[in-house]
């Protein structure tokens, strides 16, 4: 496909890597909106190394690894990739019964699926989701990245709960004292020194789990390459692309609304299998776009660019590796307050106003509500996307349904129709009733000029029709065709058996 310059410019980085890099304010602010992700990444990483079943290093060199690559070959500039909790439960089964060699290799063919995917447009299906869903979808996370907190906030020492309000007060003020350095940064600084300085026995980083000593290795999947292992893992496999792939794009999708701008949804999705692969080969658990650790980069940090990604994953490596010790004394309360933030920052809270719920139509807020409790209950992401396109569909579907009129006519010798509205499943079912058959005259005109035929239910709608005329020898004329659906009935009529 031929990229013009209409494409270029609808796609063109604002601003871009090179506009950072010649601009001390912007590359501070990327490079810092980076170090504070890093930082946000690590128990995160951890929490789901034990979802997962995996040593906790594997959830670390993944987040390294996927942020890392995305950083080049994503295609949602500031979008952060790294080990996620969804991915982690679909793929925990395999570890749990075939063990790490068999883990790694799922991975490594899960991101060989979402090349593939990418390669036959998945990312076109994008524009079917309704933004009811995208509403419920965003709402629904930020529950759930709420709910993911609360172990950090239930059966601990009464001295985390002042340090989580400290914190979140100080993201609240620091804007207005100032925006070159990130309220989060701040307030994980602030937070861990207090903590250092008075001795105060709360958890730590460092209590989530061992911390890697050294760099990712080559790991290359001991395991048969026969048909019985690909039946083994691509079930898994499979379900973890589509999972990482819709997380992914809805979460770049949600990036595109907040920064204005355009991405390239399809170069994401192969990126996101190239980043899931390097994952694999390096001893990682794979992974997809993280709406929490996202909103903390653009929203919060207000990072713009592919250096505040690329930053991220860098920063979490030497953290881990270089300064582990340093990096386990910050206490949970500093990034659980961090969190807290992005759950406010990432509600839509205009949707559900008295006068927004008041204003928009029910169906719309059915859809929404329907993602929310869909994607809570389940805690998958994917399952309450899927679940809210089905909702609206159904919804959609039986309101066009009852759009569909068939007004009627008598003159002397003929009856005349006319049919007006879109003529699909829902909507031909009940047409064969609109019309009276024994008391029309013996010749009847059908005017279409005014309706649409989308599917072969309508076509055998209409020759039910004219064969029931026919057995009371009369005569049926369609008229009033357009192109599309005049070439549309030709092909089908009468290669349905009679009624």
């Amino acid at each position: 496909m031929t990229t013009t310059a209409d494409d270029r410019a609808r796609y063109r980085a604002n601003p871009s890597v090179l506009d950072a890099l010649k601009s001390p304010r912007l590359l501070t602010r990327e490079v810092l909106a980076g170090l504070v992700v890093g930082l946000a990444l690590i128990p995160e990483a951890i929490a789901f190394s034990i979802i997962a079943g995996v040593d906790p290093k594997v959830g670390l060199f993944s987040a390294f690894v996927m942020a890392v690559s995305i950083a080049f070959v994503g295609g949602r500039p500031a979008m952060i990739s790294a080990a996620t909790g969804a991915v982690a439960l679909v793929i925990a089964p395999v570890m749990r019964e075939h063990g790490m060699d068999y883990f790694i290799a799922t991975v490594i063919l899960a991101g060989i699926f979402q090349v593939l995917l990418a390669v036959l447009g998945v990312a076109k299906l994008m524009r079917f989701i309704p933004r009811s869903v995208m509403v419920g979808f965003v709402n629904a996370l930020a529950i759930l990245v709420f709910i993911a907190q609360l172990p950090h906030l239930i059966d601990v020492p009464w001295l985390v709960y002042p340090l989580v309000v400290a914190g979140i007060a100080i993201m609240v003020l620091m804007p207005r004292i100032t925006k070159v350095i990130p309220g989060p940064l701040v307030s994980i600084v602030l937070i861990t020194a207090v903590v250092v300085v008075f001795a105060l026995d709360v958890p730590t980083v460092g209590d989530e789990g061992e911390l890697p000593r050294s760099l990712p290795e080559l790991f290359l999947p001991n395991v048969p390459l026969t048909w019985e292992t690909f039946a083994i893992i691509a079930p898994f496999s499979l379900g973890m692309a589509l999972v990482g792939l819709l997380e992914s794009l809805m979460t770049a999708k949600l990036v595109d609304e907040i920064t204005d701008t355009h991405s390239r949804k399809t170069r994401e999705a192969w990126g996101q299998g190239v980043a899931n692969m390097l994952s694999g080969f390096l001893g990682g658990m794979g992974g997809c776009a993280m709406i929490g650790q996202t909103m903390i980069n653009v929203k919060v940090s207000g990072a713009r660019t592919r250096i505040s990604t690329f930053c991220a994953g860098v920063f979490l490596l030497v953290l881990v590796v270089t300064l582990g010790d340093i990096v386990a004394i910050i206490p949970m309360a500093a990034l659980v307050a961090v969190m807290i933030m992005v759950c406010v920052a990432t509600f839509d809270w205009h949707s559900i106003r008295p006068s927004t719920l008041k204003r928009m139509p029910k169906s719309e807020t059915i859809v929404m509500v329907s993602t929310v409790v869909m994607v809570v209950l389940t805690e998958n992401l994917a399952i309450g996307v899927v679940a809210g396109v089905i909702v609206a569909s159904v919804l959609f579907v039986r309101r066009v349904a009852h759009v569909v009129s068939v007004t009627r006519t008598v003159d002397e010798d003929r009856a005349h129709y006319v049919v007006d509205g879109a003529l699909f499943f829902a909507s031909s079912n009940d047409l064969t009733t609109q019309f009276e058959y024994t008391d029309d005259p013996g010749r009847i005109i059908i005017d279409m000029s005014r309706s649409h035929i989308w599917d072969a239910s309508t076509v055998a709608a209409l020759d039910a029709i004219v064969t029931k005329y026919a057995r009371l020898d009369k005569q049926v004329e369609l008229v009033g065709m357009n192109d599309a659906t005049g070439v549309f009935h030709g092909r089908l009529s009468g290669g349905f058996p009679a009624a």
